[in-house]
């Protein structure tokens, strides 16, 4: 793993009302969620930057709208559901 540095103002945690903790955290899950999202990077290496199990990214990218399943038609979506 690379380590990185962010700088974040005193403000904004203050008025995100953040500790430091929370704040690593937050950039961590916001950095993997937009790795998986923009790169299609795999779901492991992006739980691993969340600091997540795959499980925990699963639920994280369904909380914020972001499906797992690709398919780029509707007739791809319908023959996978039914050999579900």
């Amino acid at each position: 793993m690379s380590d990185f540095a962010v700088e974040v103002p005193q403000a904004v945690m203050f008025d995100t009302k953040m500790n430091e903790m929370q704040t690593r955290k937050f950039i961590n899950q916001t950095i993997a969620l937009e790795y998986y999202k923009t790169y299609g990077i795999s779901l492991g290496y992006c739980a691993q930057i969340a600091q997540m199990t795959k499980e925990d990214f699963l639920v994280f990218l369904g909380q914020h709208g972001i499906s797992v399943f690709h398919f780029d038609d509707e007739k791809e979506f319908l023959d996978e559901l039914s050999n579900a």
